[in-house]
Order: structure tokens, then C-alpha cells, then sequence
């Protein structure tokens, strides 16, 4: 009581000072040692044993939710706007205005990402982005990595790559332009699943109760994102006349959509872990496969070559993207389902 006695004070029911406890570690186990049968048992007699003014309403009223904004509405459409004007680009120039074109396109991506990502339901709660440079080589694998990982396998690649979809070195920027597009549903998903956390934490009565009824929110968030990553990505590769890529491309944007949704609720140690593990893996498969040529060393190529030859170059990014994203699912299960991940959050949306 003495530790935790300015949350009591401030608490206008038991769920807020069991959401306050869980956010600083107390658990079941450490209610039991109180003789309570868990979390919320101990919040409602600490909020009892607390004095009040006679003013203090005896009801809790309604945790606010947040509301969608004009401002980052057309934020998260910046990113696929610019992206589209990108490739349009790339595909009106020829030679090396062709490469400036793919170079600035990239700035301007980069930077319409950023801003998309400073406001609304997709914002981090600190400034300081750790998972960037993770996020831009696994955007950057996905315009380039397929076409190096084969060019590499056969020898190549004797030339650098022309921003053309039948060169040597082949862009692929059907999956890039679907993730940039899926900035806007992966933003109103994010807020779905803010808004209707919210709801269901002012209705429930206890820890349990709010992580039974979240959990299928949570996944049903994730599942719709997919979906819709999945239209935009069968409308870019048709107009586009590329070939689908859907397993690398769906496994991508679930990784990166799960990393934010985890940022932008405080967790960010293992997204940054998960981001960090990903990239890793795609860069040692490119490396291996040019380090195989020194004498000698020929054996490194084995595995990489082995799952070019019976999946294609796509069972790279699709193994790593999919156990990061399967691993961070699992986690976003326990952390996302929390109270205490969603009764701090106050962003101004």
C-alpha cells in the first residue's frame, strides 16, 4: 500500500490499480503471497482500504478512446502516394536517369515513412526509433534481394542493377509498392485495435476476463491487415505485370506490422531483437553464397543453394520473415493482451 499509494489515489476503479501492478511486475504469484486469488483480487481491496473525499464518484467513468485525425489519415496515405509516383517514374526513364529516379524515389519513400509513422495509431511512444535501419534492409531485400540471391547463385551478377523487372539484376517493386499502400490499413488497424481495447477495459471486471476477450481482437486485427496486404499486393503485381510474391511479401508485412503494433504499445526490446534476427539471417544467405567462391570454401553455399534449388529464392525471406513474424505474434499474445498495455496509452490522435 505504502509502495504503490499515489496509483490507489489517482485509481477511479480496482481495474486501474490491477493494470497499474501488472505493469510493474506483480503477477498471480505475488498476489497469492497476500492471500488473494490474483491481480485484480488485490487491486480491489487496496482500492477499498484507500480513503476518499465524500466528492469521489462512486462510479468510473469511461476510459477515453482515441479518435481518428485528419492530420495522420492523409499521413499514412503519403507513403503509398509517393511510392506509386516512384515506380511510375521508374518505369517512364531509361538508363542512368532510370537510377537517379529509383535513388530519389527511395529518399522521398523514406521520408513520407517517416512522417506516416510520427502520428496516429501507428506512433511510437519515445522519439528514438531503434528498429529503422532493420526496417529499411528488409524493405530494401524485398526491391532486390530475390533477384541478387539468384543473379549470386548463377555466378552473377556481372553488372548493377538497371531498375528494369527483366535485367540481370531484376528490381521487384510490386511487394514495395503493396507495403507502402498497406501503411493506410495497417494505421486503422492499429486503431481498431486501440479503440476497441479501450472498450473492452472499461466493461471488463478483471485481468483474466480482459486478456480472454482481447485475444481474439488482437488476432482478428492481424488477420484483416493480412487481407488486405494481400488485395493491394494482387492489384500491384497485376498492374505491374510482375510475377506474385505473395509468401515473402505477406510473411514481410506481418513482421513489420506486429514489430510497430509491439512499439508503439512500450515494447520494443523484441521487436528490435526480432527485426535484428531477420535481417541477419537474409544478409548471411546473400553472403554465403559470394563467400563460397573463395577456394576452399565452396561448402558454405550447401544450404542456401539447396533451398534456391527445390523452393526458389523466395524461401529465403519467407523462412525468416515467417519465424520472426510467427515469434512475435506469440509474444504480442501475451504483452498486447494486457491491461496495463493499453490503460497508459494516451497518444493525441
Amino acid at each position: 500500500m505504502h509502495r504503490h499509494r499515489d496509483l490507489c489515489e489517482r485509481a477511479v476503479d480496482p481495474l486501474e490499480i490491477a493494470a497499474g501492478l501488472e505493469a510493474h511486475g506483480v503477477t498471480d504469484r505475488t498476489a497469492a503471497r497476500f492471500l488473494h486469488r490474483d491481480v485484480f483480487s488485490l487491486a480491489e481491496e487496496m482500492y477499498a482500504r484507500v480513503p476518499r473525499d465524500a466528492e469521489t464518484p462512486a462510479g468510473a467513468p469511461p476510459l477515453t478512446t482515441p479518435r481518428a485525425r485528419a492530420d495522420w489519415l492523409l499521413l499514412t496515405l503519403l507513403p503509398g502516394a509517393v511510392c506509386a509516383a516512384a515506380v511510375t517514374a521508374l518505369h517512364l526513364t531509361h538508363g542512368q536517369s532510370r537510377l537517379i529516379a529509383a535513388a530519389v524515389g527511395a529518399l522521398a519513400v523514406a521520408l513520407a515513412l517517416r512522417a506516416a509513422l510520427a502520428r496516429g495509431p501507428l506512433a511510437a511512444t519515445e522519439r528514438t526509433n531503434p528498429t529503422a535501419t532493420r526496417t529499411s534492409w528488409l524493405i530494401a531485400y524485398a526491391l532486390l534481394g530475390d533477384g541478387l540471391l539468384r543473379a549470386a547463385a548463377t555466378g552473377g551478377p556481372d553488372t548493377l542493377p538497371t531498375g528494369t523487372a527483366d535485367g540481370p539484376w531484376p528490381f521487384t517493386t510490386a511487394p514495395v509498392l503493396a507495403l507502402a499502400l498497406s501503411c493506410a490499413p495497417a494505421a486503422w488497424c492499429a486503431h481498431l485495435l486501440a479503440v476497441r481495447a479501450r472498450r473492452k477495459l472499461s466493461a471488463s471486471r478483471g485481468l483474466h476476463e480482459f486478456a480472454t476477450s482481447v485475444k481474439p481482437l488482437l488476432l482478428g486485427t492481424f488477420a484483416l491487415h493480412l487481407g488486405a496486404l494481400t488485395a493491394l499486393l494482387t492489384l500491384t503485381t497485376t498492374a505491374l505485370d510482375e510475377p506474385a510474391a505473395y509468401p515473402q511479401t505477406l510473411t514481410l508485412g506481418a513482421l513489420l506490422l506486429l514489430a510497430r503494433l509491439l512499439t508503439t504499445h512500450g515494447f520494443t526490446h523484441a521487436p528490435a531483437l526480432v527485426l535484428t534476427a531477420t535481417a541477419s539471417a537474409e544478409a548471411t544467405a546473400v553472403a554465403t553464397l559470394f563467400a563460397a567462391r573463395l577456394p576452399g570454401c565452396a561448402w558454405l553455399a550447401t544450404p542456401v543453394q539447396a533451398l534456391i534449388d527445390t523452393w526458389g529464392p523466395a524461401a529465403i525471406p519467407t523462412i525468416a520473415c515467417g519465424a520472426g513474424a510467427l515469434t512475435l505474434l506469440l509474444h504480442a499474445t501475451r504483452t498486447l493482451t494486457r491491461a496495463s498495455a493499453h490503460a497508459t496509452q494516451d497518444q493525441p490522435w
